[in-house]
């Protein structure tokens, strides 16, 4: 895209800064997620020399935060016939982006996490420990493979079915009467 033509507007620029002050809550700095806010309001694919003049951000910034991006699976490279430089666009599904940064969550923390809590729980087996300190780790332990049985559940329906039971309340409605 040649950033002539692409000019970022107020509400633009006021969405990039606010999805940069939230990047920090997310996990990802705010480069990071000012690059992923650029790429999902652009028409077009953009190189990192775009990027970086559209920002006002430093090119190894910007560079460190797309292969940030390429390993959450949050953009990919784009190319465009005549043009040497990588481009990089971003799914506009949010829903889509939703569902990968889920399931990047689940490798980066979950698993993780359900790996550590049972190592801990082998640990305690071989000491003393208070039956309600053994109990605490274990129900721990049983939220965080529920929380997974949960996760894969919900990465297996189709979009259009995990749409239907988020805009509808159809989750609440499953377990409340009426």
């Amino acid at each position: 895209m040649d950033t002539e033509n692409f000019k970022i507007t107020p509400s633009m620029e006021a969405y990039i800064l606010h999805w940069g002050e939230m990047g920090p809550q997310w996990g990802v700095n705010r480069t990071v997620a000012q690059i992923h806010a650029l790429l999902y309001l652009a028409d077009e694919a953009l190189d990192a020399d775009s990027i970086t003049k559209l920002l006002g951000i430093a090119r190894s910034n910007v560079s460190n935060s797309l292969k940030e991006l390429k390993d959450w699976r949050l953009i990919k490279s784009a190319p465009i016939l005549g043009r040497r430089k990588e481009h990089f666009t971003t799914d506009k599904d949010p829903w889509k982006v939703f569902q990968i940064v889920l399931e990047e969550r689940r490798k980066r923390e979950l698993d993780p996490t359900i790996s550590a809590v049972k190592d801990f729980i082998e640990m305690a087996d071989e000491e003393e420990l208070p039956e309600n300190t053994r109990k605490a780790m274990k129900e721990l332990s049983q939220l965080m493979e529920d929380l997974a049985i949960l996760h894969d559940s919900f990465s297996k329906l189709p979009l259009p079915i995990l749409k239907k039971l988020v805009k509808g309340g159809s989750l609440l409605k499953l377990f409340t009467k009426s």
